[in-house]
């Protein structure tokens, strides 16, 4: 079909590859709102879910730290877990990133979007 239109044709393929690139990052965009993971700290006292995109959705305390003396510590153990699934999503995300840059045979760490 675009067999003798040279240059043009190589831009062509250039544009529709650019528009699947366009069609699968959006797509990508949306898969990370479902995609979870989950941080922790304490040894597991303090959980902390989120999406890849980093949104928190949860919190699960092990009731054995709420001793009120220990407030501070136990502060620091929820937003050490909170940081822990934040971080974890980060690296989904770009994990994810690069596995649809691959496949669109770009360099393993090239920085999408843009």
């Amino acid at each position: 079909m675009l067999k003798g239109l040279g240059a043009m044709g190589d831009m062509a393929k250039m544009m529709k590859a650019a528009q699947e690139m366009q069609g699968k990052m959006a797509q990508l965009q949306e898969d990370m709102h479902s995609i979870i993971v989950e941080g922790e700290s304490g040894a597991g006292l303090v959980k902390a879910t989120c999406t890849a995109k980093g949104e928190l959705k949860s919190l699960d305390i092990d009731p054995s730290i709420f001793n009120g003396d220990e407030k501070e510590v136990v502060e620091d153990l929820i937003l050490a877990a909170i940081k822990d699934a934040q971080s974890k999503a980060s690296d989904r995300a770009q994990a994810e990133m690069s596995k649809l840059t691959e496949g669109m045979g770009l360099p393993a760490d090239m920085k999408l979007p843009f």
